[in-house]
């Protein structure tokens, strides 16, 4: 038995390489946007209804926090839109060498 390997792994004390940073950013972006694309598709879907629901909309987004929100979300879709790009190149092997990299 060899007596060098660890008994617990402490998740605190591993150094992640970045593409394992990122990997773990991407899975993350997927479940913001998850519930985020859901408010967007509700209030497209709101502002088509009527005029009464398009000015609704537009006096909630008139707030900088529903700004913010917004931002955060298309933020987050065009970094899950290049992160997953990303991995479809690395999916055909694409920058996988250390020069690459």
């Amino acid at each position: 038995m060899n007596k060098n390997r660890p008994v617990n792994l402490e998740i605190s004390t591993i150094k992640l390489p970045i593409t394992a940073i990122v990997s773990i950013l991407h899975r993350a972006s997927g479940v913001f946007l998850f519930a985020g694309v859901a408010v967007l598709m509700w209030m497209l879907d709101t502002s088509l209804d009527s005029a009464e629901g398009f000015a609704a909309v537009q006096e909630t987004l008139a707030s900088p926090i529903a700004k913010f929100i917004l931002w955060a979300v298309l933020a987050g879709l065009a970094y899950h839109l290049v992160m997953g790009v990303r991995h479809l190149f690395m999916d055909f092997g694409v920058g996988e060498s250390l020069k690459g990299v």
